[in-house]
């Protein structure tokens, strides 16, 4: 397992803030460098597992507070990625200029082979396993992390210089870097969402931009040509751009009817591809130029995109009972991802929405539902869904307590051919811890009918 090298990691007091998933990777990689840490966590059980092992091996651990005394001669916050900046013990060490980081800085030190990144508002999960399954197939080591659900700075460890290391970005992870930076950076697209975090469109755009503010022009941008938003940042990158497009030829990935291309060489025929819907698409011309630029065959891109199906929780086709499809797209936690969504299908959609309530309007969703018939809702933002659907004049609209009860009604309602989907356009802490939760138990209520 691979530590941090003191030559090139030189902080040696670090605070790790907040014990979930990210901050234990964080804490043991720091520890095993023979840093001193100090961990601070708000509702951590102080006689948990955990706790007492980090204790046992030297670690500082303070539960239930946040002392702001614990800054006192640290060089350096690890913080969880979804604790906000106003959090006092964050707000304090920016006041005392302490370098803010989340633990995606620590895998930059610990990995010196290749680097493929991927953020955007949309795709990231299934553009970052179409990379990994294209490395895979064309016989290339590499390893998968980050906000797809494995920790980077642990993958990192134990990830050999020879392999290529593949990390979905999130915002929350790139607002807290300060030199990491991909070999290849991809950036699928770019739209407002987590405005109860970044608190400005200005604020996400540029947490965004991170993934590619240190290339150099060693360093390939694979970036979004028809998102005029990305655009507006490629003048401050130093990295060679490679633009994807789903709107014509580019120096890069693009499409027409019948092939996807690099450049000018075909690379599959389109109607050989399974994934479906135009965003899929997107994401398909953003993984072939990033593994493109990284030498991999059309063979091994041919034979992933004629039987890859998708990703969990992301337009997962679940069943189809009596002539109705049932599709999971839960994890669609915002109003672009849902209009995607809606987007794929040309059969009767019964849209199941709701959620967490960011203090968003759904005006975006209006022209995207001339298809749905019904719309089945819950969570706290029904009201306000239920008011776009009516504006778009959807037939039947209803609200529902829970997942059970939406695909109960959506299935009572449709008939042969429909698609029941389940886009919620919302986070979903409202009801689900999660919106793999969310999406289990959909699947769930449909095995059940």
């Amino acid at each position: 397992m691979k530590s941090l090298d003191p030559k090139t990691f030189q902080y040696r007091n670090v605070l790790v803030l907040g014990l979930a998933k990210s901050g234990k990777a964080a804490a043991e990689l720091l520890l095993d460098s023979g840093i001193k840490v100090t961990i601070n966590d708000l509702k951590a059980d102080e006689n948990s597992v955990d706790i007492k092992k980090f204790k046992e091996r030297g670690a500082r651990v303070v539960t239930g507070s946040h002392p702001l005394e614990l800054l006192n001669d640290i060089d350096l916050l690890v913080k969880n990625p979804g604790i906000p900046y106003e959090n006092p013990m964050v707000a304090e060490a920016e006041k005392r200029q302490i370098p803010i980081v989340t633990e995606i800085e620590l895998s930059g030190f610990l990995h010196d082979g290749n680097l493929i990144g991927v953020t955007g508002s949309n795709g990231k999960t299934t553009t970052t396993t179409l990379i990994h399954e294209f490395l895979k197939e064309d016989e290339q080591p590499a390893s998968i992390a980050g906000n797809i659900g494995e920790v980077a700075c642990e993958v990192a460890r134990s990830t050999a210089d020879e392999e290529t290391m593949v990390v979905e970005l999130s915002s929350f992870q790139l607002l807290g870097t300060e030199t990491f930076s991909p070999n290849v950076a991809v950036w699928l697209n770019l739209f407002d969402a987590h405005l109860d975090y970044h608190h400005t469109a200005a604020n996400y755009h540029k947490a965004k931009a991170k993934i590619a503010a240190n290339q150099s022009e060693r360093d390939y941008l694979v970036y979004n040509a028809d998102d005029s938003a990305i655009l507006n940042f490629l003048p401050s990158f130093a990295s060679q751009l490679v633009p994807f497009s789903l709107q014509g030829k580019v120096e890069g990935a693009w499409s027409d009817e019948e092939w996807v291309y690099f450049k000018d060489e075909p690379v599959v025929k389109r109607r050989d591809i399974v994934l479906v819907g135009e965003h899929n698409l997107a994401n398909i011309l953003a993984a072939v130029a990033a593994v493109k630029v990284s030498g991999i065959t059309n063979e091994a891109i041919v034979k992933v995109l004629t039987s890859f199906g998708g990703v969990e929780h992301r337009l997962e086709f679940v069943t189809k009972k009596n002539g109705v499809y049932f599709y999971n797209d839960s994890k669609a936690t915002n109003i672009l991802a849902t209009s995607y969504a809606l987007k794929a299908f040309d059969q009767p959609i019964i849209l199941l929405a709701g959620g967490l309530d960011r203090g968003n309007q759904f005006d975006e969703l209006v022209e995207k539902l001339g298809n749905v018939k019904a719309m089945v809702l819950f969570g706290e933002t029904a009201e306000k869904i239920s008011l776009a659907g009516m504006q778009a004049g959807v037939q039947h609209i209803s609200t529902v307590n829970n997942m059970k009860e939406a695909v109960e009604e959506a299935y009572q309602i449709s008939t042969s051919e429909d698609v029941i989907l389940l886009s919620p356009a919302c986070a979903s802490w409202d009801q689900y811890r999660t919106f793999e939760e969310r999406g289990h138990m959909f699947k769930e209520a449909v095995h059940k009918l």
